[in-house]
């Protein structure tokens, strides 16, 4: 068990390509499968509804920390919080940090989850499980948005 997720995918697409798929809502709700409420603002929550089938019920809640543009795109968020009727908000949340990089013509992107220590330990092992399955899965889905 560690405290954290990293994946890197590297994309045949312009970092400010990357950029916005990440910090555009709508497209990111796109490759993400979450409907989002509200663009993404620093300071603020975002809210949505899950689009993936099978998760249509989740209720997607996040709090943007950090958009420098091209840069870093970062929010926090309740990993894995999927029980109907179970309340999130006490637990500590992990932080999603976007990370960009020129490659080339392309772009290195890297995703790193991490505070997965501080989560309930009935919870956290499963967490951590199923959300690095879940990037990789996203890493899959903004190769194939920006591509």
């Amino acid at each position: 068990m560690t405290d954290r997720i990293e994946k890197q995918v590297e994309l045949a697409a312009p970092v400010s390509r990357v950029w916005r798929a990440l910090t555009d809502h709508r497209e990111f709700g796109e490759w993400f499968r979450v409907r989002m409420d509200n663009p993404f603002v620093p300071g603020e929550e975002s809210r949505g509804a899950m689009t993936q089938p099978g998760y249509e019920h989740i209720q997607w809640h996040s709090v943007v920390k950090d958009m420098v543009p091209e840069r870093l795109f970062s929010f926090t968020w309740h990993p894995y919080a999927l029980e109907p009727g179970v309340d999130y908000r006490d637990e500590p949340p992990t932080l999603v940090e976007f990370r960009l990089e020129p490659r080339g013509e392309g772009t290195l992107l890297t995703v790193t989850e991490s505070g997965f220590d501080r989560l309930p330990a009935d919870r956290r092992d499963e967490a951590f499980r199923m959300n690095d399955g879940g990037w990789t899965a996203q890493m899959r889905n903004i190769q194939r948005h920006v591509e």
